[in-house]
């Protein structure tokens, strides 16, 4: 018999605690980035990088946990999947990309196949004691462990903007931090909020199911991510390829034309737009569909079944 849990109560208007958090996250950021160049005191640095890195992270995770589908959805096991998540897949992620990868044109689909299988992985086994694993649950719980991956690579991002070839460089780091603040929530979260979803949608208590679906859309946010992360040398060729030209040993056009510049910005900042969109459709039609279909506890006919042990059972 499987265990009812309390519906989480309704979302009103009137409270909205993620925008609240947002807010004053970024009142103490701007004031950090002011204070900090009034005074250029390093010992800001890493209150700069950590409020400006978790910020826009913290408060998508918040803003979905109200959209939450069943009562074992808490607070604490957000904070897990968010904390832990982030922390076991960068770590993760960092040794196999720096065992198994080296400099090709095969290099950022090798980055997105490992770091989705790992962040898959960590999400598996930190939700694997949960009871009923509902579909909107689960992309909750994968865009949690996608937006602590997120925050803590838009950290280390940050931290090696400070340093450059004329001394430490502040403006970097809040270059880094708003442009990476903008485009988290197309990335990581998005990303493995599609993977979560696709996971509990086919699991019951007793087993996580990896079916055909899931394979197919491991694949397809891995290859999104290999096409975000290749989006500035995508762009860059295009651009070579319709206006000819030469680059530097370090991936820059020889002396470009005002055109040239025109055209590599609108093909990359276009092109991550495209990635955004695909991944905002797929997550919507995975959200409609749960809806139309509400999750039954059941062991699918198919797929390879992975046991699991709850508490109690």
């Amino acid at each position: 018999m499987v265990q009812a849990y309390p519906q989480p109560p309704p979302l009103t208007r009137s409270r909205r605690p993620w925008l609240r958090i947002f807010l004053v996250g970024l009142a103490l950021w701007l004031a950090t980035v002011v204070v900090t160049f009034l005074t250029g005191n390093p010992a800001l640095v890493p209150t700069l990088v950590l409020l400006g890195s978790f910020l826009v992270p913290v408060t998508f995770v918040v803003w979905a946990f109200g959209r939450r589908e069943t009562g074992e959805l808490t607070p604490g096991l957000i904070l897990s999947t968010f904390l832990a998540g982030g922390v076991i897949g960068v770590l993760a992620a960092s040794l196999l990309e720096s065992y198994l990868l080296r400099p090709s044109w095969w290099l950022f689909l090798g980055v997105g196949l490992i770091e989705e299988a790992v962040k898959l992985g960590v999400l598996a086994f930190l939700t694997r004691h949960m009871h009923v694993k509902a579909t909107r649950d689960g992309i909750i719980l994968g865009a949690s462990v996608g937006f602590g991956f997120a925050a803590l690579e838009t950290a280390g991002y940050a931290f090696t903007a400070l340093f450059t070839a004329h001394g430490l460089s502040l403006t970097q780091v809040v270059e880094t931090e708003l442009l990476r603040g903008v485009v988290t929530p197309f990335g990581h979260g998005l990303w493995t909020a599609i993977l979560g979803g696709v996971l509990f949608s086919s699991s019951t208590r007793e087993h996580f199911v990896i079916t055909g679906r899931l394979v197919l859309a491991y694949l397809g946010v891995s290859l999104l991510h290999a096409l975000w992360d290749a989006m500035h040398v995508i762009a860059l060729l295009l651009t070579l390829l319709l206006t000819g030209g030469t680059t530097t040993p370090h991936g820059q056009l020889v002396r470009p034309t005002a055109g040239q510049v025109a055209l590599f910005a609108v093909l990359d900042l276009g092109g991550l737009a495209v990635v955004a969109v695909v991944g905002l459709l797929w997550l919507w039609a995975l959200v409609r569909s749960a809806r139309r279909a509400p999750h039954v506890p059941q062991v699918p006919p198919y797929g390879f079944r992975v046991p699991i042990r709850p508490p109690g059972s």
